[in-house]
């Protein structure tokens, strides 16, 4: 039997004829990113580091820093990269969520390894990159060996076909999945078939970054010439794609019909086995709606947002908090008007961070409150307090349901 895709890559990059499930496997990491917390809890100077050219430093979950240990590891990050001459720096200014900025500039590529402490690293799957999250420590050694270890865990193919339906963005196609199949601990994911060309980019990355949701390994996407365009477009064109062997071995193969789908809204505390389709959930009205974070803070996604809430208001009584992924989408949007319409409409656009995301800054919530997000988590306490509720969905939905005050299907506001 052959290979799959994430096991084609990881026997190439440790030298190895073929990997099956349960190997141990050392890898050559390509690109190790580090983040600004690394440097504000417990940071202890390497005496040395094993490639500074395999490094990348992104200021981006605390931006502009908003406490005094946050402010206390700016400089300590920046002085790391001038002993080190590290060139990829991402300071406050070029700064951004990681998964963004790594999209951006090319440091998630296909057929390579890519490590980063952040538990959404497995973004870049949508590049076919072998990118996973990892524990301070292991980033820590990996700066100073070049090397990491994984164990090869068994794949669950999913096969795409047909189309998306308008309105039903990458998100959706998650939280369906969340919601039909559950769980995926222990498993990597692989995503191709003749649907697969359709789906754009930022909603491919929506769906390998929300994978850590259901706790998989690695979630990855094949190599098209939708993915080799976006490549040319930033000069890259030397790669070596990891592909499915045609008698791969899966643990399943599962079958995906992209037009039946609609959209999602998942309940709080989980996502696995906890979503339902928008048009059928109860009426819930929400105190706070917010559209940001690495899985949706993209430059489509405020497209999206900016094209349902252009020429309307936001509801009395909720916040709309807009976080654009990176420095680079907040200007371009800037440019192109989203954030006109969005601060027209009456939401507050903010620094492009992880903020409100993880319950920082920016967009903390209060107990009793209810908050609609198209970020990365609903779990409880997850965006501030314990006692509020967080339920996900796509941008288009919480566009829509902010000009509503309650959660509702986006195309019911567009048709």
């Amino acid at each position: 039997m052959g290979m799959t895709m994430i096991e084609n890559l990881l026997a190439r990059k440790a030298g190895l004829a073929r990997v099956r499930p349960g190997d141990l496997v050392t890898v050559e990491v390509d690109m190790c990113v580090m983040i600004d917390l690394q440097f504000a809890t417990l940071w202890i100077p390497p005496a040395r580091i094993h490639d500074p050219d395999k490094v990348a430093v992104v200021m981006d979950h605390a931006v502009p820093a908003p406490t005094l240990k946050d402010a206390e590891g700016g400089p300590k990050a920046r002085k790391f990269v001038a002993d080190f001459g590290i060139e990829r720096f991402f300071d406050v200014g070029q700064h951004g969520i990681c998964h963004q900025v790594i999209a951006e500039n090319g440091l998630a590529l296909p057929g390579e390894v890519l490590a980063c402490t952040d538990s959404h690293t497995c973004a870049g799957g949508a590049y076919n990159t072998a990118a996973r999250g990892l524990g301070p420590a292991e980033v820590y050694s990996i700066l100073c060996t070049g090397v990491t270890w994984f164990q090869v865990a068994p794949t669950v193919r999913y096969e795409l076909v047909g189309s998306l339906p308008p309105e039903v963005g990458g998100k959706d196609v998650f939280l369906y999945l969340a919601d039909t199949y559950g769980d995926a601990t222990n498993r990597n994911l692989e995503f191709g078939g003749p649907g697969l060309a359709g789906i754009p980019l930022n909603d491919r990355r929506t769906i390998a970054t929300q994978a850590a949701e259901i706790s998989a390994d690695f979630a990855t996407f094949g190599v098209d010439d939708r993915l080799r365009e976006f490549f040319a477009e930033k000069g890259i064109t030397d790669f070596v794609p990891a592909d499915a062997d045609p008698d791969a071995e899966y643990d399943a193969v599962r079958t995906v019909d992209l037009s039946a789908l609609e959209p999602y809204v998942a309940r709080p505390g989980t996502v696995a086995h906890n979503g339902i389709p928008v048009s059928r959930i109860e009426h819930r009205s929400i105190d706070q709606a917010f559209i940001g974070s690495c899985a949706n803070g993209q430059l489509e996604d405020l497209r999206i947002a900016a094209g349902i809430l252009r020429g309307r208001t936001v509801a009395p009584g909720v916040r709309l908090l807009v976080t654009p992924a990176s420095q680079q989408i907040y200007r371009d949007a800037m440019r192109l008007g989203y954030l006109q319409a969005l601060a027209d409409a009456g939401a507050v656009v903010t620094n492009s961070t992880c903020g409100a995301c993880f319950g920082y800054h920016m967009g903390v919530v209060g107990p009793g409150e209810v908050c609609l997000t198209s970020s990365t988590r609903n779990f409880t306490g997850r965006m501030g307090s314990t006692e509020a509720e967080i339920y996900m969905a796509s941008p288009a939905t919480v566009a829509a349901s902010a000009v509503t005050g309650y959660i509702t299907d986006p195309r019911s506001v567009t048709a």
